[in-house]
């Protein structure tokens, strides 16, 4: 009885798993990449556009001098032509006013807005950003992050037709030596799989604020933040989960839109982060949860129950068969997906990396149960 129990859960955890990446990851696989087309004119001004929606790109800063005097560039020499740069100091108390100030007397489409509340997480400073933004489109990252090229507020435009009120980027760390570097890069690879993924399925349930755009029209009517003002993140995950089925939800895969940012660097640094990131799924909707617990644990029964099948020497070769069909088409499916996110050198660390997902579930479960709200801050 055991026996055909063990069994019975390990073929269906295996057939869950087949179904997501053969039908679900598998739509992101043949994923064209899209092409981005230049505008007529080259320039970074903000002259007045008949042909593209004016955008409000909306940075978040805090205590982030170095970044700015090394990167802004990257977002005052963007090729779109109808753009304004609103960049929020949160509670900075660094020289980050006095680097955005000299770079505003340079680049007149530059705005600061200063926002000392006090509060932990910039969910707050951003909604003022977008209270005194003028354009309906917005466009979100974070200080800390880089555009791939100066195409990227023109490739994540492009995105966007009357019909499509959200359009998810991707956001990629950037690589380093060390086991810890390429765990964080594919982790952060393996989540854009499933809410790019689930998008194109129909069911858009997250996006992340280091690359994201939106129409204010759909933030007003959802009620910005309101629904989750009580914690501290959740200004990206939480909104596109409300606000996705009020408006088409598209995607973009070209590089040129990607925004990079650093990895944490430590095992207790990327701990604190993910912790406070895991808060806020107990939030989403109970549809949400359930296909993602669904994937988790389909992918936590498929090695366990695997594994006492050949502990207890019960169909071994029957368990060596669903541990193989199942991991050569995470590998073919994960390979090109990862090709299309830029990280081709994780592909030959697939095995491995899937595997020590079940760790990485196992490790932060107990952060997920507690929700503990000192996890609350800026990355």
């Amino acid at each position: 009885m055991l026996e055909s129990i063990l069994l019975f859960g390990f073929v269906a955890a295996t057939a869950v798993q087949l179904f997501f990446w053969i039908f679900i990851f598998g739509k992101l696989a043949r994923h064209p990449v899209e092409k981005i087309s230049k505008s007529p004119a080259q320039s970074p001004v903000l002259p007045t556009s008949t042909s593209a929606p004016s955008v409000s790109l909306i940075i978040c800063a805090h205590n982030e001098e170095e970044n700015l005097s090394r990167f802004f560039d990257r977002f005052v020499n963007q090729t779109y032509r109808s753009l304004e740069i609103l960049v929020v100091l949160h509670n900075s108390c660094d020289n980050s006013l006095n680097v955005l100030s000299s770079l505003q007397r340079r680049f007149s489409h530059l705005r600061i807005i200063v926002c000392d509340d006090g509060k932990i997480g910039k969910k707050f400073a951003l909604a003022k950003g977008i209270e005194q933004a003028k354009h309906q489109v917005l466009l979100l990252t974070d200080a800390d992050c880089v555009p791939a090229s100066q195409d990227w507020v023109q490739g994540m435009v492009a995105g966007m037709d009357e019909n499509t009120h959200i359009v998810l980027g991707v956001a990629p760390y950037d690589e380093a030596p060390g086991p810890l570097n390429k765990f964080v890069r594919y982790e952060a690879c393996y989540t854009a799989m499933q809410y790019l993924s689930l998008a194109l399925a129909g069911h858009p349930y997250m996006g992340v604020g280091r690359n994201l755009a939106y129409r204010r029209e759909l933030y007003e009517r959802t009620g910005g933040f309101r629904s989750h003002e009580h914690l501290a993140s959740g200004d990206d995950d939480l909104f596109v989960n409300a606000a996705a089925r009020r408006g088409k939800v598209g995607i973009r895969l070209n590089p040129r839109t990607f925004v990079y940012s650093k990895p944490k660097l430590t095992w207790r640094a990327y701990y604190r982060q993910k912790t406070r990131h895991f808060s806020t799924g107990s939030e989403y909707k109970f549809k949400d949860k359930f296909i993602l617990s669904l994937l988790t644990m389909s992918h936590l029964l498929h090695f366990f129950l695997g594994g006492l099948l050949l502990i207890f020497k019960i169909s071994i070769m029957f368990a060596l068969l669903g541990y193989a069909v199942r991991m050569g088409v995470v590998m073919a499916v994960g390979s090109v997906i990862l090709s299309k996110l830029q990280h081709r050198s994780l592909r030959i660390w697939l095995p491995v990396l899937d595997t020590l997902l079940i760790l990485y579930y196992l490790v932060f479960a107990p952060s997920v149960l507690m929700n503990n709200d000192d996890t609350q801050r800026w990355n």
